[in-house]
């Protein structure tokens, strides 16, 4: 009975043993916290970019719609009959006022202003003489009256007849980009009216032609008039192309019409803008961003921070220990690509402008704070 009751606790160890042997590394279990160079820890904090809510004046804009237009255009006209002998512009250059474009077929127009200077000297002539006649009481006054009288119409006829030759050679009325031409060489011109042959273009400076709404206008107004918003001195103007792109140079407002259009419910605006390159083209369609008004101790976050849900627009917090939150504000104007905040934020509070898709509510995250609001 020794001998037995002796043997089951040594088989026991050596059946324990075999376990623990088989449920090491390779058994397929769980073996433990894995070591520095294991998969298994948390994954780092998404990093994203974060901006102190704080005070500032800004200036208030407006994004409108408008349309590009020429300051000056000319249609250049025939102004004598006759054929086109030459075209002497680029179609789609810059021309000079006073550069010749087309040549009419000059020699009709040549033939009658000799003729009419022959006549006109003659006629000088003979006035000339019964002048020293009238004088020696050798013509009558009616006969001098008479050659003074042919002597200024001929003095007419020249001028007109002059003017007829100048004008077989067409020029620019302006500078500016002159476009297709509307006639061909050997076509028949001015014939009843005057034919049109091309178009100009002043394109530097250029206008850029916008309204505002009635309602718009008035509530600008009336927070002014309030002390809520300070007038700025002189509206700066800037421009966004078709494609989204800002124009580099500002314009100025020209024009601020002080009646509302019956149809439209609107004010209109227009605004000049240095063309020295002609970039800007008379027709197209562009955004104009202008600047009307002031606001002292605003709050503002970029445009890119705002998002919308249901209940309105909200942006994401940075609070303590580094978690996300959400917090829903009011918007009010805007500040170039800015939102001003009427409520909803505190001075301090450090909102998410970059990384808003990995900065999910209640997410902690590696906070990198910009100097300034982008």
């Amino acid at each position: 009975m020794r001998h037995a009751f002796g043997f089951l606790p040594r088989f026991g160890l050596t059946l324990s043993l075999g376990l623990l042997v088989a449920c090491g590394p390779q058994s397929g279990l769980p073996s433990g916290p894995a070591g520095p160079t294991g998969t298994g820890g948390p994954p780092p904090a998404p990093e994203v970019n974060v901006i102190r809510v704080s005070e500032r004046t800004v200036d208030l804009t407006t994004d409108l719609s408008g349309r590009l237009q020429a300051v000056r255009t000319a249609v250049v006209r025939a102004r004598v009959e006759g054929v086109v002998q030459h075209i002497r512009y680029i179609e789609g250059s810059d021309v000079r006022a006073g550069t010749p474009l087309f040549e009419i077929d000059p020699r009709t127009y040549r033939a009658a202003a000799e003729a009419a200077r022959a006549e006109a000297a003659a006629a000088q002539q003979n006035w000339l003489r019964n002048q020293a006649l009238v004088e020696a009481k050798a013509v009558s006054q009616l006969e001098f009256d008479a050659s003074l009288a042919r002597h200024k119409q001929a003095q007419a006829t020249l001028a007109k007849a002059d003017l007829d030759l100048e004008n077989a050679l067409v020029q620019a009325p302006l500078s500016g980009r002159i476009g297709r031409s509307m006639v061909t060489e050997g076509a028949l011109v001015g014939r009843g009216d005057s034919t049109p042959m091309a178009s100009i273009d002043q394109l530097d400076p250029i206008w850029v032609n916008f309204s505002q709404t009635e309602s718009e206008w008035q509530a600008l107004r009336r927070a002014m008039d309030k002390g809520e918003l300070k007038a700025n001195a002189q509206w700066r103007v800037q421009l966004l192309q078709a494609d989204g792109r800002p124009y580099p140079l500002n314009g100025q407002l020209k024009l601020a019409e002080r009646t509302v259009d019956p149809n439209t419910g609107a004010v209109f605006l227009r605004a000049e803008f240095p063309n020295p390159k002609g970039e800007l083209m008379p027709g197209s369609f562009v955004r104009v961003r202008l600047e009307q008004a002031s606001m002292p101790a605003a709050i503002t976050v970029p445009q890119r921070a705002v998002m919308m849900n249901p209940q309105g627009p909200y942006v994401l917090v940075v609070g303590e220990g580094d978690k996300v939150a959400p917090v829903p504000i009011q918007t009010g104007a805007m500040s170039g690509d800015q939102w001003v905040v009427k409520s909803g934020l505190q001075l301090g509070m450090r909102v998410v402008v970059d990384g808003l898709q990995k900065a999910r509510p209640g997410t902690v995250v590696r906070v990198v704070e910009l100097n300034v609001a982008k």
